[in-house]
Formats: structure tokens, sequence, C-alpha cells
């Protein structure tokens, strides 16, 4: 290896927070004990576990394990009040959970949480027979569940704002009296879905699908031991680390061939780009080429990687155009115009419509990035402080949503990329 060519980095990272969320509800649902292994331990995945307990579930927690109670018939209390937090996936599973049961919940968010939508999701539930009430905003916490069980039968859900009220009805269906059958008019990260019937399988239930129809069935789940494998969307920052630097090599374990998360997709893009990828049976490489060609990518179904792309794209040799991605305006922020708003404050040329960004190459100059309170903001532009000195956030800690222990870690990375 060349004196120069920085020493190849091995990156362990926490757990999937969308393997973890569904993974909770799971264990809540099923017949007997559950043990989650390696779970992510963040300020949403604590909020989730946090709303079970309110409901009256029992979760022991270790460092590496929690351990969840479950209750098929639904809550242990006749009434709580659980406030969701950021999470989207708290915020969107445990009113579907507890709908299930026999009493009244009411849900509550922060203000950010508030501002993102769930109508398709409470006009699904409302046709399936749950009394859901929103108490402010239509489509939007806070709401009140009067619930007496759900009988199940047939359900249209719009699914093209998120593919998360697709996966409450579907992880609710064993758990209704009849099952369900679910048609969707529309569904955007399709791969997330995948995560959920896969995780289904592993919990006793398995979906069938004819076309646009999901057919569940009743009888639900049994417990099980599940192990949380990392978070891909966490690693497509470091993998970007990786292509932006010429000659770093980046591997994360326990991301490989057999990954559920379609997040491991975002290497396919670095590879266009000019990266040299390697995926294992249980990791996946990296490695920084001193490449970056640009490229028109659809990331409908990749849409949380969305914003890494766009913070490496100033330095791809060509111009960077991402569609397909409207659903990123209804995230945390309006993705799309952070990243829009934050490369223009960086000196880069954007352009944007109703559902695509494109970002021109040039040289960037250091700026303070405006974070809008989104953990994947701040991420992202980490990676584009690589190579631009004298990056800042106006809200670093804002990726304890996901990642508490992020800038630890990358710093870790980029100092093990310049030794």
């Amino acid at each position: 290896m060349p004196a120069d060519t920085p020493a190849p980095q091995t990156v362990s990272l926490p757990g999937s927070k969308s393997i973890t969320a569904r993974a909770l509800f799971l264990a809540a649902a099923a017949d007997g004990v559950t043990t989650l292994v390696r779970p992510l331990r963040s300020d949403d995945t604590e909020g989730f576990a946090e709303g079970l307990v309110r409901l009256g579930y029992r979760v022991g927690r270790t460092p590496d394990t929690w351990q969840v109670d479950g209750r098929p018939q639904g809550p242990a209390l006749a009434e709580a009040d659980v406030y969701c937090r950021d999470g989207a996936t708290t915020a969107r599973f445990l009113p579907t959970l507890a709908a299930a049961g026999h009493g009244t919940y009411r849900f509550d968010a922060s203000p950010q949480m508030r501002r993102r939508p769930l109508l398709p999701l409470s006009r699904a539930l409302r046709d399936l027979g749950v009394d859901l009430r929103h108490a402010e905003a239509e489509g939007h916490h806070p709401l009140t569940v009067r619930a007496a069980g759900v009988e199940g039968g047939d359900v249209v859900l719009d699914a093209g704002q998120s593919s998360q009220y697709l996966t409450a009805l579907l992880l609710l269906g064993p758990l209704t009296r009849r099952g369900l059958r679910i048609r969707v008019t529309d569904l955007v990260s399709a791969p997330y879905v995948e995560i959920t019937l896969a995780m289904m399988r592993a919990f006793g239930v398995e979906v069938a699908r004819e076309g646009d129809v999901f057919v569940v069935p009743p009888g639900g789940y049994r417990a099980t031991t599940y192990a949380i494998e990392p978070d891909a969307s966490t690693a497509s920052y470091f993998f970007a680390a990786a292509a932006v630097t010429p000659g770093a090599e980046v591997t994360v374990p326990g991301l490989g061939t057999g990954a559920l998360q379609g997040d491991l997709g975002f290497v396919d893009v670095l590879r266009r780009m000019g990266a040299e990828v390697s995926v294992g049976a249980d990791a996946t490489t990296v490695r920084g080429t001193g490449e970056l060609r640009g490229l028109t990518v659809t990331m409908r179904d990749i849409s949380d990687t969305m914003p890494t792309l766009a913070a490496i794209a100033p330095f791809a040799s060509g111009p960077v155009r991402i569609e397909d991605v409207a659903n990123t305006r209804v995230k945390e922020c309006d993705r799309l115009e952070a990243c829009a708003e934050n490369l223009r404050r960086l000196g880069v040329r954007v352009a944007t419509g109703p559902d695509w960004i494109e970002i021109r190459p040039g040289a960037a100059t250091g700026a303070q990035v405006t974070s809008y309170g989104d953990h994947r903001i701040v991420m992202s532009f980490a990676v584009t402080g690589l190579r631009v000195p004298g990056i800042s956030f106006d809200d670093p800690g804002c990726v304890r949503k996901t990642f508490p222990g992020f800038h630890e870690a990358f710093a870790a990375l980029r100092r093990g990329i310049r030794e």
C-alpha cells in the first residue's frame, strides 16, 4: 500500500431504526416473550419503547438486548396518554397497535411530528371501523383512538406519501378477527415494505400478494429472538465518505447480500459514479477511486439517502440529478429544499422541481448548515465537510434521533482516513 493511501476502515454501526421499530411492534403483539438483540438505542426507538410501556406492555432493557412481553389482545391498560416525540414510526405504528385493543388511548407528538401527515392511515383505520379522532388539524397529531378491536376485511390505502402507512396496516392484520386485504393505490419506498414482510415472516406470519393487494391472515404472531442488523441509511454517510476520498476504503460489517434494508442500494449509486463496491455475505466495502461522475438517478425507493447523494454531488465531474423524490418533502423537514438551500449557502448551483433536484459541480466554501432539526441533513453534510473546510451546524445534536454517537464515530473515521 503506498504511503499516502489511507488505511482501510471498519465501521461498526448501531442497529437499524426501521427494523427496531417494527421489531418492537411485533414483539408487543406476539404471544410470549421476545428478545431483541442489538436494537438501536436512540431518541426515536427509546420513544417507541416508552410508548409501549405507557400502554401497559412490559419492556426490559439491558445494554445489548431488549425483552418485550407480548400481548396479542392489545394494551394492558384501558386508558393511556402516549407522547411520540419526533418519531414517525412511533406516531404511526402505536395508534395502529392500540386500535387492536380495548380502551381509550390519546397520542401526541413534538411540533415537528405534528406537522407530518398521517391522514391516509387515519382514513384506512376509520374505514376498518376504528374510532380515531384528530383533536386539532385533521390528519395530524394529536389524536385519540377509542379501541374495541378490529374486525378486519377489505381496505384501500394511498401509500404515496409514506410506506409506513402500509407497514402499519400490514402489522395490524394478524391482530384483526378476519385478517386484512389491503389494496394499495400508490406506493413509495417499496423496499421498506419488503422489510416489514420479511420480519412478519420471522414472527410466524406469511403475507400473500396479489398484484396491488396484500392479503394478511388473522391468527397473531409468535414470540422469537430477533437480531437487529446495522442501519443501512446511516451506513450511507460512511460509504459516501469513502467515495469522495481517493484511496479511502470503508467496510461496514453486518450489511451484506442478505440484508433486509433497501437503502443498502445506495452503494449501487456510488458504483455508477465511479467508486469500487464489494458486497459480501456479511459486509459491504466501498473504496474511493478518485473518480466521481455525475449521473441522473431515480431514488424513489431509497429516498432517505437522497440527502447523502446531494451532499457529495458538488464533487462530481458532471451534474447530479436526483428524480422521483417528492416524498422527501414530508419528512422531518422538506429535505429537498433543505439540501438545495444549504448547497446554495456553500456556493453550489442548484435547481429544484416538485420531485427533483439537480446539483452542478463546483467549488464549495464553508458555511453554517441549517439542520431544520433533521438528523439526516446534519449527517449528510458532515460528509461534505470532509472536502470543504469550515462547515458547521446550527443543531448538531439532532442526530440523537437515530445515532447519538454519530459525530464521534464520524470524527474517528475522518482521523483514520487522514492518518
